[in-house]
């Protein structure tokens, strides 16, 4: 707290000289959040309570920049944790700061900063308060454009971990040339090239008493982005030296990963594709470390980011132990007066993923030795398993039918392994299909309607799968600029258990004025998992009112 006291003494003047005209005193800006929430017992829907009746979860941003000058610190209190986040960041006090200089071809940072070298196949740190996530590193970071086009960052420090930091060093060093901008001769070529590479390591002492765990591993990376008129194609591929970790089960195998990203569009169609294969491509500060603790890299998910309640009820989690898979998705705008577009234009997209085990082979070993085998397997670079992990099929139609009525209708099937991506149960089956309506009073006040329904496929007994059927409706009246009000009911009608068949009434309603909102919510959240990015995160069941309050300054 007397850190707190000192660094808020040091901000305060100049937050004062700031509000003088007179003078350029430099600029001072920042944004708070907070999120609170009650905790009642509900033994139906299995929802706990906590002792505090109440929990907060908070944080403020402050930021100072002076010409090239900036400096800024963010203060977060957990009193006590929200569930469903991890409790050792129960506390309060400055959790990241930093000091920073920026020129035209030079950068220094010193303190908390993030950073992610291409794809973030061997390292991205970032913050996402949403799944409870901040693996900033904590140390200096440099870069330097030696000439136009050339960009150089060298980085070293430790990953934050709650309120200290994980015990490995990170050190790192990334490299990228548009040629385009380099060489004269090709400043005006429609082709558009871009090549980098990266190398990332890590230290980190070995005290274990049987195994000798490597204290240096390194990683690599070359990546190269080409465009042309609509055409564009990135590709990244990464390598990892033996990092025996609680991710791998200690097993000292190399691991690599091949992301493959292309997209074309032009006069209203497109198609994106996506292809990702990872091995053995976990990589931590701290080879003990679980759950999203200090990760070095991120394992980006190539299946499609769904927003719907339901479409987002079995999300999939990117398997860094080995997996392969693709995504592609095509879209089509049909122009308005056209005989598909009608008076208003319609817009449809079609998407298809699916993500596969990586076929292994196991290594096989003496039975009888002491130690069991540590190199683990081998696998075919271009194989595919047998095992699917996730499959996702959609289609969305998007249609203005007049100048006040709009509809969106959704239609998904999904293979959901959920053994593999939660660690119980087994294969679910789903379709899912949504309809929302918007229709627009007058300018200021529209009245939306969603409804989803999600039915589950059936064991070999004739049982529902998982929790079985559901349906959704919401009700959501937004008067503009300020003032929204909503009340939805997720009904679990089809749950194998028919004592759990259980309403989950939510009732909310925000206000909103310039760079300031407030929320309030009362009601029943079901148990599940909420995903960004393949990155996932617990959602425990609960009971009780929820506030949030947003401000920017």
């Amino acid at each position: 707290m007397n850190k707190f006291i000192l660094t808020v003494l040091l901000f305060f003047p100049l937050f004062v000289l700031s509000q003088e005209n007179q003078k350029d005193y430099g600029e001072f800006h920042g944004n708070f959040e907070l999120n609170a929430q009650t905790y009642s017992a509900d033994s139906l829907i299995e929802a706990e309570s906590v002792d505090e009746i109440m929990r907060v979860n908070t944080y403020a941003n402050f930021t100072y920049t002076k010409g090239n000058f900036s400096a800024g610190l963010r203060y977060e209190a957990y009193l006590n944790t929200l569930l469903g986040y991890d409790q050792r960041y129960n506390g309060q006090g400055i959790a990241n700061r930093y000091v920073s200089y920026v020129s035209d071809d030079f950068e220094i940072a010193v303190g908390n900063y993030y950073e992610q070298f291409g794809n973030g196949l061997i390292l991205r740190t970032y913050e996402d308060k949403t799944l409870g996530i901040d693996n900033s590193l904590d140390g200096i970071r440099l870069k330097y454009i030696p000439v136009k086009g050339v960009r150089l960052t060298g980085l070293i420090g430790k990953q934050k971990l709650y309120w200290d930091y994980g015990p490995g060093i990170v050190r790192g060093f990334d490299g990228e040339i548009s040629l385009n901008e380099t060489f004269k001769k090709l400043t005006d070529a429609k082709t558009r090239i871009i090549i980098g590479g990266s190398f990332v390591s890590k230290f980190q002492k070995n005290f274990d008493p049987v195994y000798n765990f490597p204290e240096n591993v390194g990683a690599f990376s070359g990546r190269f982005n080409l465009s042309r008129n609509a055409f564009i194609l990135s590709s990244e591929y990464a390598y990892k030296i033996n990092d025996p970790s609680s991710d791998n089960g200690n097993i000292f195998k190399d691991g690599n990963a091949l992301l493959i990203n292309g997209s074309w569009s032009k006069k209203g169609i497109g198609i994106l594709f996506s292809m990702l294969r990872l091995d053995n491509m976990s990589f931590r500060s701290d080879r003990a470390a679980t759950i999203n603790d200090l990760n070095i890299n991120y394992l980006p998910a190539i299946t499609k980011t769904h927003t719907y309640a339901f479409g987002a009820m079995y999300p999939f989690a990117t398997q860094p132990n080995g997996q392969i898979g693709a995504n592609i998705e095509f879209f089509c705008n049909f122009k308005r007066k056209s005989k598909l577009g009608g008076k208003y234009g319609m817009n449809v997209s079609v998407n298809y993923s699916q993500v596969n085990s990586i076929q292994k082979t196991e290594i096989i070993v003496n039975p009888n030795d002491e130690i069991p085998n540590l190199n683990g397997y081998t696998s075919n670079f271009f194989a595919i398993g047998k095992e699917l992990f996730f499959r996702d099929f959609n289609i969305e139609i998007h249609k203005k039918v007049s100048k006040k009525l709009k509809i969106r209708a959704v239609y998904m099937y999904e293979d959901y392994n959920k053994l593999v991506i939660q660690g119980k149960y087994g294969m679910i089956h789903a379709d899912i299909g949504i309809l929302d309506f918007t229709y627009k009073f007058n300018s200021k006040n529209a009245l939306r309607v969603e409804n989803e329904i999600l039915i589950t496929g059936r064991e070999p007994s004739g049982k529902k799968q998982d929790y079985g059927d559901w349906y959704m409706t919401t009700l959501e009246y937004t008067s503009s600029p300020h003032w929204f009000f909503a009340i939805s009911d997720q009904y679990n009608y089809g749950n194998p258990d028919i004592n759990r068949r259980v309403h989950y009434f939510i009732i909310s309603g925000g206000y909103t004025k310039g760079a300031n909102r407030i929320q309030i919510n009362y009601g029943k959240q079901r148990e599940g998992v909420t995903c960004v990015g393949g990155v996932c995160r617990t959602v425990p069941a609960s009971n009780g009112f929820s506030l949030t309050i947003t401000s920017t300054f």
